[in-house]
């Protein structure tokens, strides 16, 4: 067996991991238990969607070693000092019950501020707050998120042949969704809703997932950053010491990356405030 490389992976300031979905038979838990093993973080945010509850109590649950070996990597986490801060999603919302609850190394919240290391005060939100702007409702959803979970047993069924090839994980669901005009409408207005959010709330930029799309990018000087999923991304967002925001591959890759503001404010405070 090889030896474990956690030791050799960079130190985050903060990592930001959503849309999990534990359970659920689209989960690439295999992958994030792997990610979570060479992880070295001061803080990691759970952005929702955590454990799919929602398909759970619908559906046939899905719950293999891999998915234990994420739940036993957040505790090895937990105990080698990275505080944890849960925020529930949709999927896991009977977990907003709890909102509030400090544990040790870990807390519960329904949403929360995060600040960087150069001073940007970050909104922590899961993001199913937006949906009554940009979801279009009825018959038209549903046929949505029907054809949704279709294209997703296509995606695990190309990637089995393509792992069986010895070529890299890509994302049909995704590739899909690029192509669709409807689908590229909904996600600019979720977008957009974030920033707005943002904006009236007086922070520097918004965090995020639930879209099952990864981005990090700049708009008008307000920082968007949505962490992507294990589903269909296989992304998450992590913050370097220094205040750098990068957008991570589930392999430790930057696909973007946001550098910190000139004149970084090294010393503000970064304990997690309420929203």
């Amino acid at each position: 067996m090889n030896a474990p490389i956690a030791t050799l992976a960079p130190r985050r300031r903060a990592v930001f991991v959503s849309d999990v979905h534990l359970g659920s038979k689209h989960c690439h838990a295999a992958e994030l238990a792997d990610f979570l093993a060479t992880l070295r973080c001061d803080r990691l945010y759970l952005v929702g969607d955590i454990v799919d509850l929602w398909w759970l109590a619908s559906r046939r649950a899905t719950w293999k070693d891999a998915h234990n070996r994420v739940l036993e990597a957040l505790h090895v986490l937990r105990r080698a000092g990275t505080e944890i801060v849960y925020v529930p999603g949709n999927h896991d919302r009977p977990v907003r019950r709890f909102c509030g609850l400090a544990l040790p190394r870990m807390t519960i919240r329904r949403r929360t501020i995060h600040v960087t290391a150069d001073g940007r005060r970050l909104l922590v939100v899961h993001g199913d707050d937006y949906d009554a702007v940009t979801h279009f409702g009825s018959l038209q959803e549903k046929f949505g998120d029907w054809l949704y979970y279709r294209i997703l047993t296509g995606n695990r069924v190309v990637n089995a042949v393509r792992q069986r090839l010895g070529l890299r994980y890509w994302s049909l669901a995704e590739f899909l969704k690029r192509q669709s005009g409807a689908a590229e409408r909904y996600i600019a207005r979720f977008v957009q809703a974030g920033l707005d959010d943002a904006q009236r709330r007086g922070v520097d930029g918004i965090v995020c997932g639930h879209i099952h799309r990864a981005a990090l990018f700049e708009r008008d000087g307000c920082v968007y950053a949505n962490d992507g999923d294990w589903v269909e991304s296989l992304t998450a967002l992590a913050e370097d010491p220094d205040g750098t925001l990068r957008l991570l591959t589930h392999a430790g890759e930057t696909l973007a990356q946001l550098p910190p503001r000139p004149r970084a404010a090294l010393a503000a405070a970064d304990l997690p405030r309420v929203a």
